[in-house]
């Protein structure tokens, strides 16, 4: 950039002369000392237009920084046309220069351009590249970079940029011998040459420290041009031939600016860049650089951003590390460590910390006493951190982690006006946020929804529309308090990148309706397992697309027709099932999914007992999950046969209205339940089953009430007998008491089961208990703590001798005979407290209620 005394071609204006080429203003993208010195330059030079690195595509999207709804955080977002998933990010925060410079022309009513390659270019360019996309490029940092941040290709994952780093590392899209090249990070080198060890601190010194507008305003950009051509004469492009690409067409819009505008021509740009384009090059040089670059038709767009991805954790090659911090300097007109102790003071405040106006006077003079000492002009963000963590903090990281969380990096998410082009999906959602008052933040939170409420229900149907569309704006989580069909908890946060999604969703359907509907349909169509069908067929219920469902349905009864796998049928069994269950509360018919339930049962019901003769260990266990799998889903599909209340507790919800009069079964599962207990019998006896399928099966119908305690106890001496192998009687006790299915609590309470182990296990010889010991531990170790402590108290006084831990006394085993008194008085203030019963009722009542209480104890 030249000094005072060299010509900016800006006429007299700021002292300089007229006819020496445009103003360069080299600048750090997203530093605030830059944006301030951006607008001092530009208002005291006056140019007649201002000329901008960017895609020039978006010069049409310049004018809507002047709306009153575009608050940045914002980025402009470029997608290739034809595969939206292909797309760039271009971040701009309020302390960026490029923004400053923007709304800066947009005051004063001068044009304003992008000059960078073009984003058709740009996202062609790592398409064809090396034969690699951009879910293959990897992210670098970089100490100031005004790159696109790139996102992924469809099905990958999100990288940053495919512009330059004005660091001179190699861009993100760069081939891999650009990659392996040595890179230099100029504030790195810079910051060194200076005697600092953090370019961070360094930089904060020499521009964030310095007042804008007091001597040359011209200066800084002089200063830096210099540090930058000494930078490039030692250590050249580093190979970047994508810089030598840019800076060719930069200097190509610079020259048609010259031809309109004269010498009245302001360029702001990396400061890495600033000697490349001061350089004399021919036209013709310039042009054949620029010569077969491929092109993709490209769409452009504003949309919002956030701090937290302009930050450098984020994986943002220009990241910084501070936006919140760099977002309060930018914004403070005055004595900013104070203001920025204020802040700090509010956020431990709301998070119940005890912090005076007295802590954040010592805080402002422990962080001046800091400065003063490490000798810098004032205090910056590593002095006002260790003020907070002393001073606010007591010394402790937890607290001060939050601060650097929700301040230093933050969470402010940007807004853009209507206005903005979109594509028609991106409308429709938009319509639909605003009618359903779901507005997109940026920080996670939980929405509870109530599915016999209206506009809940219409909440629900949209984020699971956008989770088909593989736009995850939310996530399904456990409700509390509440194991009812009607309500459902989502986990809700916006990140930028979903606007990318949502255009990639974009080729299904103009509404989000029509789209789910569309991509539900071609993802049965090429679903790769029967299991995947049933999943899709239970989204299709819950995002309500009836359009969708015959088509899937039908898909789903031709591949359950034609897979003999009976392992594949169990698996889609359970999905199926749980389908039928939204009927009642979502107002869906579920017809055609009970047919095809019923039919996959009966399958399972005749293939399974032939499909668990002869596995090994591991297929044994797969297997044993699909019967616990079945049996749950046949229990279901007989239970939401017969209406029923959706009660808050129920755990089932309301049924599906698929029931006849009176409650009866529907044809289609009639006998249903007795069949599955005819096969678990079958499978209980067979010896050819292995242990832990045997076992699993003896454990279901004995819950179910099928098989007696007496019979179940007979099964498992035979299994433990001295004649029947070490492993596969452990395995029978792994399928019969365990796999988290309260086969603890069945010991505790049945000291004939437990006496049948525990005499089992001591008589097995010491080679053989080498070898089931893994087994058995693996079982017992699912225990809860309690159960685990309760069995080794039983087994250590040995039979015969109960105690108070099980219980003490005859009739049925486990079990006491009375009540003890003194346990039930211990537990009465704690659950009086539970169920809010006052203490002030009179004598009688209380007395009563006691009693009624020890009977719950008891």
């Amino acid at each position: 950039m030249s000094g005072s005394g060299e010509a900016s071609g800006l006429g007299v204006h700021g002292g300089r002369t007229a006819g020496a080429g445009p103003l360069l203003l080299g600048v750090r993208h997203h530093g605030p000392g830059s944006a301030r010195a951006v607008r001092a330059a530009l208002d005291a030079a006056r140019p007649r237009v201002v000329l901008i690195e960017g895609p020039p595509e978006a010069d049409a999207l310049i004018p809507l920084a002047a709306e009153e709804d575009m608050r940045p955080p914002v980025a402009l977002l470029a997608h290739a046309v034809d595969e939206p998933g292909r797309s760039a990010f271009w971040p701009l925060a309020e302390f960026s220069p490029e923004w400053v410079a923007i709304r800066w022309a947009l005051e004063h009513e001068v044009p304003a351009r992008f000059i960078d390659l073009p984003a058709t270019h740009t996202l062609a360019w790592g398409r064809d590249e090396a034969g690699e996309g951009p879910a293959d490029r990897q992210d670098e940092p970089a100490a100031e970079a005004p790159e696109p941040s790139g996102s992924e290709a469809p099905g990958g994952r999100g990288t940053d940029g495919t512009g330059e780093h004005a660091d001179g590392d190699a861009a993100p899209g760069d081939g891999p011998a650009v990659r392996d090249a040595v890179r230099v990070d100029p504030l790195g080198v810079l910051a060194e040459a200076a005697g600092y060890d953090d370019p961070e601190r360094w930089w904060e010194d020499v521009v964030e420290h310095r007042s804008a507008g007091q001597g040359d305003v011209f200066e800084p950009f002089t200063v830096l041009e210099e540090a930058m051509g000494v930078l490039r004469e030692t250590y050249g492009t580093g190979g970047h031939d994508r810089d030598l690409v840019r800076e060719a067409y930069m200097r190509l819009q610079m020259r048609a600016a010259q031809r309109e505008f004269g010498d009245g021509v302001a360029v702001v740009c990396g400061a890495w860049h600033v000697p490349a384009l001061r350089r004399k090059s021919t036209v013709a040089a310039d042009k054949a650089l620029l010569k077969g670059l491929p092109k993709v038709k490209a769409d452009m767009t504003w949309v919002p951003w956030t701090h937290r991805r302009l930050s450098r954790r984020s994986g943002y090659g220009a990241g910084i590390d501070s936006p919140g911090w760099y977002g309060h300097l930018f914004g403070a007109p005055d004595r900013p460590v104070e203001r920025w102790l204020t802040k700090v003071a509010g956020l431990l405040r709301a998070e119940d910390r005890i912090v005076s106006s007295a802590h954040v006077i010592e805080a402002v003079r422990l962080a001046e006493t800091l400065a003063a000492m490490r000798g810098r002009p004032l205090p910056g963000l590593s002095e006002t951190t260790d003020a907070v963590r002393a001073v606010m903090c007591e010394g402790s990281d937890v607290p001060l982690a939050l601060v650097h969380d929700r301040l230093v990096v933050g969470d402010v998410l940007g807004e853009v006006p209507q206005a903005a082009p979109a594509v028609p999906l991106q409308r429709d959602l938009d319509r639909s946020q605003r009618r359903l008052r779901l507005r997109p933040e940026v920080l996670e939170r939980e929405l509870e929804l109530d599915l016999r409420k209206e506009n809940d229900a219409e909440r629900s149907r949209l984020l699971h529309r956008l989770r088909l569309l593989g736009v995850a704006w939310g996530e399904p989580a456990a409700s509390r308090g509440s194991t009812g069909t009607f309500r459902e908890t989502w986990r809700l946060r916006w990140e930028p990148e979903l606007s990318v999604r949502v255009a990639e969703a974009g080729v299904w359907g103009t509404t989000v309706l029509a789209a789910a509907t569309a991509k539900a349909e071609s993802d049965a169509v090429s679903a790769s397992g029967l299991a995947d069908v049933t999943a899709l067929a239970e989204r299709c219920l819950l995002a309500e697309l009836p359009d969708a469902l015959p088509t899937v349905m039908q898909i789903l009864a031709d591949r359950a027709a034609l897979d003999a796998d009976v392992g594949h049928l169990a698996q889609a069994l359970p999905a199926l099932v749980r389908s039928l269950r939204y009927g009642d509360v979502r107002g869906t018919d579920t017809g055609a999914l009970t047919e095809v339930a019923a039919g996959l049962a009966e399958r399972v019901f005749v293939g399974l007992p032939p499909a668990c003769a002869a596995l090994d260990a591991e297929a044994a266990e797969e297997m044993r999950r699909h019967v616990d799998a079945v049996h749950g889903a046949v229990g279901l599909l007989v239970e939401v046969a017969a209406p029923g209340d959706a009660s808050e507790g129920s755990g089932s919800g309301s049924g599906s209205g698929q029931g006849g009069e009176g409650g009866a079964p529907a044809p289609a599962h009639r006998g249903l339940r007795g069949r599955w207990q005819a096969v678990l019998k079958v499978l209980s006896l067979r010896d050819s089953v292995p242990g832990v399928i045997r076992g699993r099966a003896v454990r279901l119908l004995l819950d179910d009430g099928e098989l007696a305690q007496d019979e179940a106890a007979r099964l498992m001496g035979l299994v433990l007998s001295p004649g029947t192998e070490p492993g596969d009687a452990a395995a029978w006790i792994e399928g019969f008491v365990g796999g988290g299915s309260g086969g603890g609590m069945l010991l505790v309470h049945d000291e004939r089961l437990l006496g049948l182990v525990d005499a089992w296990l001591t008589g097995v010889s010491a080679e053989a208990f080498t070898d089931v010991l893994p087994l058995l531990r693996r079982t017992f170790s699912a225990y809860e703590p309690g159960v685990r402590r309760t069995l080794g108290e039983l087994v250590r006084r040995g039979p015969g001798r109960r105690g108070s831990a099980a219980g003490a006394g005859s009739g049925i085993p486990g079990f006491g005979a009375g009540l003890d008194s003194d346990r039930a008085d211990a537990v009465l203030p704690v659950v009086r407290l539970l169920l809010g019963l006052d203490d002030d009722h009179d004598d009688d009542r209380a007395h009563a209620d006691d009693n009624d209480l020890a009977g719950v104890a008891g």
